[in-house]
């Protein structure tokens, strides 16, 4: 799994930690797709595998994101059944 996202030049990380705080994000590089909660995870799993948030990254990118998100999902007993996308 690649460990290393690309910066998006249309997202500033900040506000990622100011909605959320400091927690854990599928996408830490840009502060996206917070996974600290179960709620946050059945979030995240649903907006990465919209069409308009997925083409925002690379097929690496994303497939590093569900991985995470996935991982994320196991630890709080959220079932993810497939990918969307």
């Amino acid at each position: 799994m690649a460990t290393k996202i690309e910066k998006r030049e249309n997202v500033n990380p900040e506000e990622g930690i100011h909605k959320y705080g400091h927690v854990e994000f599928a996408d830490p590089v840009n502060n996206k797709y917070p996974i600290d909660t179960a709620e946050h995870v059945r979030a995240a799993w649903s907006y990465i595998n919209h069409p308009n948030d997925a083409d925002k990254y690379d097929a690496q990118d994303v497939k590093t994101i569900k991985e995470r998100i996935k991982k994320a999902a196991k630890k709080f007993g959220v079932e993810i059944t497939s990918d969307e996308h």
